[in-house]
């Protein structure tokens, strides 16, 4: 559908529709949908492509109900974007719920939040797809009791993975951050264990690819699952393509009151680390790569 074709859905109590799930099985492609503020208890699969999902005003929180055994939005059509809406309670049998679980191609989330879900967000959609996320907040998310479960898990070798200006605080035994992408991007963010935050790795990128963490904030906290390293780069097998590790202009604090890697590298790329502020017991670097002019 063009543009020009686009339909207006507004849900809402007080509406024709009451839950986002009645607007999902009525959307057309192109359209988009307005989310009055209220909690609801719900969760929807959006099937259709070029959606846009967006609170109409501040309040819109869905909570506590997930959708065949995987979110609370399970988005499967392409080209979608999310604005605006708090995602929180997901948990479903296999411990591997999600706030979002994207499974089309190319989703954008803006100014959304995910509280205290299994997943924050869980995405897959093929070498081709892109999953954007910005201005968005991840607290208290993760889980590893069946399998982990993480602040964002780009769990399929997609195209790019990118944050920006968003933070990621206080996740459970899991990882903030998790990326098979091709081309994984983290910028401008902050990435926080906190005083109680038990996460293993701040940002892990298991199977290499083009990496870019510029401009962050970022610190392990004194319950780390993990604390001897941040950032590990490759360690479950370098799968991806890898011709550029650019590590630069982060902040790095260690609370663990123990030593810490700040980036362990084990891909054969070297790790370009440019004007990155460690503060504490840290060595900057482990495997191939180090400071560059």
């Amino acid at each position: 559908m063009s543009p020009a074709f686009a339909r207006d859905i507004r849900v809402g109590p007080h509406r024709a529709l009451h839950l986002p799930s009645e607007a999902a099985l009525q959307v057309r492609d192109g359209d988009v949908v307005r989310i009055d503020p209220g909690t609801y208890a719900d969760c929807a699969t959006w099937t259709a492509n070029r959606l846009r999902i967006e609170a109409a005003a501040p309040g819109v929180v869905l909570a506590g109900k997930s959708c065949a055994g995987k979110g609370i939005f399970i988005t499967q059509g392409n080209d979608i974007t999310i604005r605006g809406i708090t995602f929180q309670d997901a948990t479903v049998p296999d411990r591997n719920g999600a706030g979002i679980r994207a499974e089309g191609r190319n989703l954008t989330v803006e100014h959304s939040r995910f509280l205290h879900n299994e997943n924050g967000i869980l995405a897959g959609g093929g070498r081709d797809s892109v999953l954007r996320i910005t201005d968005s907040e991840f607290v208290d998310n993760g889980a590893c009791i069946r399998a982990c479960a993480h602040g964002v898990y780009a769990g399929a070798p997609i195209k790019r993975l990118e944050i920006v200006r968003s933070l990621f605080y206080g996740t459970r035994i899991a990882h903030h951050i998790k990326s098979r992408a091709l081309n994984t991007l983290v910028k401008d963010s902050r990435i926080e264990d906190g005083p109680d935050g038990t996460s293993s790795y701040l940002i892990d990128v298991p199977n290499g690819g083009n990496v870019l963490i510029e401009g962050n904030v970022m610190e392990k906290g004194p319950q780390s699952s993990n604390p001897g390293v941040a950032i590990p780069i490759g360690e479950e097998g370098v799968t991806n393509p890898t011709a550029s590790l650019i590590i630069r202009n982060n902040m790095f604090r260690n609370d663990t009151g123990r030593r810490t890697v700040f980036v362990s590298n084990r891909t054969t790329t070297k790790a370009q680390m440019q004007d990155n502020v460690l503060t504490g017991d840290v060595a900057e670097l482990d495997g191939p790569g180090g400071p560059t002019p």
